[in-house]
């Protein structure tokens, strides 16, 4: 791809930031250590070290970290929160100001739970401090309780999932008083993210069958994670004193630019006065994954840049997307297929039957193009000349 490829189809471009994962380094280091890339990724990893040492209480230095290549866990949740802001921005400035790519043209932007506040960073709503100074103060609560939390991967192999059945099942088991369960994230037609404490995920998976009719599967993730997008954090009063944290947050008076596709809302809600109520939302409302990919299919995206170390949920996704459409085509083009060949396709994904009778937009799916950032940059030389702006 040229150089200067992004920016030629930037009005079909998605950005897509990475939220928090178990590891944050990606390729992190490597740009810290190249010659074009250093400045930039250590100025952004120094302010933020910079203002996680003052919301947090203690000294934070993410550049050594990142040259020590010092994973996070639990324990350094806040700093995880921290780099991964501060990388996904640095990565927005390197292909800007040395590639000429031009985010605010893009067609949209979106992020997956932290992603969606990086996302907000760098189309102009807020600025890293701000977004910081809000996520930062609740990280050592947000940490404690995962440490009774445990994540569960519900999904079945052929019909869509009964979303009602499954919160109403989590309503139920919840209200039993021995810890709460919810739904993180709808991340499928046939499958959802559970976050749970103590054994109510074991809970749940031994009454599934009472309740649904399919062979529904639920897999525990083993490791731990910060409970945002389900009613856990009100027992620690976090969405309330997040809320109040965003009324007095400096910005949050534009509309971003590009759109950012929201996963709280599933769609481009965000305007010029609503930030911060979508923001508080954000905190305890699922993450609603699958309507936000839906959406860029159907706006006609053709390019998806993935910003962040090691983007991971949303490449995710859209990848098995595509192999589940492309399955069983032989290599055969989409475009000279008939109603035999899309039969063959959900011949065994019913959830698939239903969507693309009444709506083929799913076909578009494989031929999406999908760029990790990281990788991008450091497969391409810095252009010798800085690429021109308006202004020049």
């Amino acid at each position: 791809m040229e150089e200067n490829g992004l920016q030629k189809r930037i009005d079909t471009t998605a950005f897509a930031f990475r939220g928090y994962n178990v590891t944050n380094l990606g390729k992190t280091p490597e740009l810290l250590e190249h010659p074009d890339y250093g400045p930039v990724v250590e100025r952004y990893l120094g302010e933020a070290s910079r203002i996680a040492t003052n919301a947090l209480g203690r000294r934070i230095n993410l550049v050594r970290r990142v040259r020590r290549r010092q994973e996070t866990t639990l324990r350094t949740y806040g700093q995880a929160i921290a780099l991964v802001m501060a990388t996904e921005l640095a990565q927005m400035e390197l292909l800007e100001d040395l590639f000429g790519v031009k985010f605010a043209e893009a067609q949209l932007t979106c992020g997956y739970s932290l992603g969606e506040i990086s996302a907000l960073a760098a189309s102009g709503v807020f600025d890293m401090e701000a977004c910081l100074n809000i996520l930062l103060p609740l990280a050592d609560d947000s940490a404690e309780l995962a440490k009774k939390v445990t994540m569960g991967i519900v999904f079945c192999r052929g019909p869509a999932l009964d979303y009602t059945a499954i919160e109403r099942l989590c309503l139920q088991i919840t209200n039993e008083g021995h810890g709460t369960l919810g739904i993180s994230s709808f991340l499928s037609p046939n499958s959802v993210l559970l976050l749970g404490q103590g054994k109510t995920v074991d809970k749940f998976k031994n009454s599934i069958k009472e309740v649904l009719p399919q062979k529904v599967h639920v897999r525990k993730n083993p490791h731990r994670w910060p409970p945002f997008h389900t009613a856990i954090v009100r027992q620690k009063y976090i969405s309330n004193r997040a809320a109040v944290m965003l009324e007095t947050a400096t910005g949050g008076f534009v509309a971003p630019q590009p759109p950012v596709l929201s996963c709280v809302t599933g769609d481009m809600s965000y305007n010029e006065l609503n930030s911060r109520a979508i923001l508080s939302r954000w905190v305890d409302s699922p993450q609603r994954l699958w309507e936000v990919i839906d959406k860029i299919l159907r706006l006609g995206v053709e390019t998806v840049i993935h910003v962040g170390p090691e983007p991971n949920i949303i490449p995710a996704t859209m990848t098995r997307l595509s192999i589940d459409v492309s399955a069983q085509l032989s290599g055969k083009s989409l475009s000279s297929l008939g109603l035999r060949a899309v039969s063959r396709i959900v011949r065994n994904r019913p959830w698939l039957t239903s969507m693309i009778s009444s709506d083929a937009t799913l076909l578009r799916a494989p031929f999406v193009e999908q760029i990790n950032l990281e990788d991008w940059l450091l497969s391409h030389d810095v252009p010798k000349s800085k690429p021109e702006t308006d202004a020049a």
